[in-house]
């Protein structure tokens, strides 16, 4: 029950192929590959390099003040139970 062989792994191989076929598992391979590359960007941008959609998601909201800005288009809601 130890480790398999060289010759298990190759059979494991032969079989794959077998199944899949050499052009889909070149397929899944590039996918893998390409999808690895955009989570190595995604994490590069989002640990140094700032894309310019984070920019202005980091960018300061406006500052509340005790006073609405447009008095005539502000809607009061009030949430009440219902009885």
């Amino acid at each position: 029950m130890g480790s398999f062989s060289i010759w298990h792994w190759l059979i494991v191989l032969l079989v794959v192929v077998m199944i899949f076929g050499t052009k889909k598992l070149r397929n899944m391979g590039s996918d893998l590959g390409g999808a690895v590359k955009g989570f190595k960007d995604g994490m590069k941008d989002a640990n140094g390099n700032p894309t310019t959609d984070a920019s202005a998601a980091a960018a300061p909201a406006a500052q509340v003040t005790g006073q609405p800005a447009n008095s005539d288009k502000t809607i009061d809601v009030e949430a009440r139970q219902k009885s």
